[in-house]
């Protein structure tokens, strides 16, 4: 910690992302939490320039706070390494597999690590299809295939629906993942440093956690910590978690989604984040409080494990 505190650290936010907003409080909040610890950090705003920026700047590590694309999907790991600075988060290919929502639920196929049915429509190719094009009955949900913050996700519950949702999916480019709807308990998982270290339950202010529940709820979305399993279950939780990250090939940090459905505590995996928000709502900052890891080591034990990974 000494030898990083010497250090010029950039931290990487903003960007053009539909994310920026989060990433923007996401930014802020680490730097305030290292300038805390005595660290000497900066705030750089990703652009076009951003690579001249972090030379003039003489940034000798990362901390990357972006969200969403570039920032999330591998691009901006791939610069950083090509410029041979090391940064927090997973790496180039891991970044860019847990992004594509069809590609890491591919991974998690092979690798045995129970994720709802999808099917993928490539580029547009999805507007206008009709139900019984699809392999499962309604509900569906409805994604982009590499967005994040649940940005243009729909629950499709009647036919009249999916017309407009696929199409709002499409809107944001890349394709469009639709996946068999299982309900039951959110319950999203936080690893840090290879370890799953907790599960908290989500109850949303809404139908599904999407981005206003998570960010533009008021309040009114509620937090479980621990979450309420039984110990059998919270461990299949944890398993399963650490089981994704670890086949994707993530370092650092993530956070991994799961729906817990109620027969028999099944456990599903949704998807991986690479760079999962550092917000005051956000919740793996959550999860380490409730493991009596305060922001500020939290942030100082992410900035720990930047590295470069080729």
């Amino acid at each position: 910690m000494e030898d990083l505190k010497r250090k010029r650290i950039g931290i990487l936010y903003g960007g053009p992302s539909t994310e920026r907003e989060v990433s923007l409080w996401s930014g802020e909040a680490v730097h305030r939490a290292l300038v805390e610890r005595g660290y000497d950090a900066i705030l750089i705003d990703l652009d076009s320039e951003v690579d001249r920026r972090l030379r003039e700047e003489r940034i000798e590590v990362v901390f990357n706070a972006l969200h969403g694309r570039i920032g999330e999907d591998g691009c901006v790991q791939g610069l950083l390494e090509t410029l041979r600075i090391p940064y927090t988060g997973s790496g180039v290919l891991a970044s860019a597999m847990a992004m594509n929502k069809e590609v890491s639920k591919a991974i998690f196929r092979f690798r045995g690590i129970p994720t709802p049915r999808s099917c993928f429509f490539p580029g547009r190719s999805a507007i206008g299809r009709r139900l019984d094009e699809l392999p499962f009955e309604l509900p569906v949900v409805i994604k982009p295939v590499c967005e994040g913050s649940s940005v243009g996700v729909t629950i499709v519950r009647e036919e009249g629906a999916l017309a407009a949702a696929l199409e709002f999916a499409a809107s944001f480019g890349g394709g469009v993942l639709v996946e068999e709807f299982v309900g039951g308990m959110e319950v999203h998982v936080a690893i840090l440093e290879d370890e799953a270290i907790g599960a908290i339950q989500v109850i949303p202010a809404g139908e599904f956690y999407d981005y206003r529940a998570k960010y533009k709820s008021g309040g009114t979305t509620q937090y479980v910590f621990p979450a309420p399993l039984s110990p059998e279950v919270e461990r299949e939780v944890l398993d399963a978690a650490l089981a994704a990250h670890r086949a994707l090939g993530c370092s650092g940090y993530s956070r991994v989604d799961t729906i817990v459905a109620p027969e028999a505590g099944k456990v599903w995996v949704l998807e991986v984040n690479t760079l999962p928000g550092m917000t005051a709502t956000s919740l793996v900052p959550k999860i380490a409080a409730g493991r009596g890891i305060a922001f500020p080591e939290l942030c100082e034990r992410i900035l720990a494990t930047a590295s470069l990974k080729s």
